[in-house]
């Protein structure tokens, strides 16, 4: 991809939507990364088909699909979601987002999803981002922290992973609080 697809670079990474051509590359990147995200994700279909039903998500107006690239080579190394967008006087959305074993560790993902956050609040003009995270999943805990996130409360058998109820922790961050008003 040209840089001129991408929507907000930062010093390593650039946002940009999840597209079609993508496929074969998010498909090797989830199959490689399988083992450490099915706790978290749990088992997911990689056909064509699954990815297609995907996208087709990112047409409606409650729903928006990035991937993160790497400025130097475009090689993705994460993914985020913004789910559930609501309008009027909420203004809000709740993100999903994906790393990947290969590219874990080196900081892609805060600076990316910090990207994202910006995009959201700024482009989308949201005002309230939300992520829901399973309380042992310090890596994700972690990294929501670090962009200014909030701890809001707990969801007992909030999403259904793996055959079981997952409880989840509620973070929440604002445009004031991300811009440091």
């Amino acid at each position: 991809m040209t840089s001129a697809s991408y929507l907000l670079q930062g010093p390593r990474v650039a946002v940009r939507h999840v597209c079609l051509q993508d496929y074969a590359e998010l498909t090797a990147l989830a199959q490689e990364s399988a083992e450490m995200l099915r706790r978290w994700l749990g088992a997911r279909e990689n056909t064509a088909e699954a990815f297609e039903s995907y996208l087709e998500r990112f047409e409606q107006p409650t729903h928006e699909g990035f991937v993160i690239c790497l400025r130097s080579t475009g090689e993705i190394v994460g993914g985020v979601n913004i789910n559930n967008i609501v309008r009027g006087a909420l203004q809000s959305g709740t993100l999903g987002y994906t790393a990947y074993a290969s590219t874990t560790g080196y900081g892609y993902m805060t600076e990316g999803l910090g990207l994202v956050i910006q995009l959201a609040f700024d482009q989308l003009e949201l005002h309230r981002l939300e992520a829901n995270i399973q309380p042992d999943n310090t890596s994700s805990l972690n990294l929501v922290k670090r962009l200014g996130f909030q701890r809001e409360g707990y969801s007992a058998a909030f999403q259904f992973i793996n055959g079981e109820w997952r409880d989840h922790e509620r973070w929440a961050v604002t445009a004031e609080k991300a811009r440091g008003d």
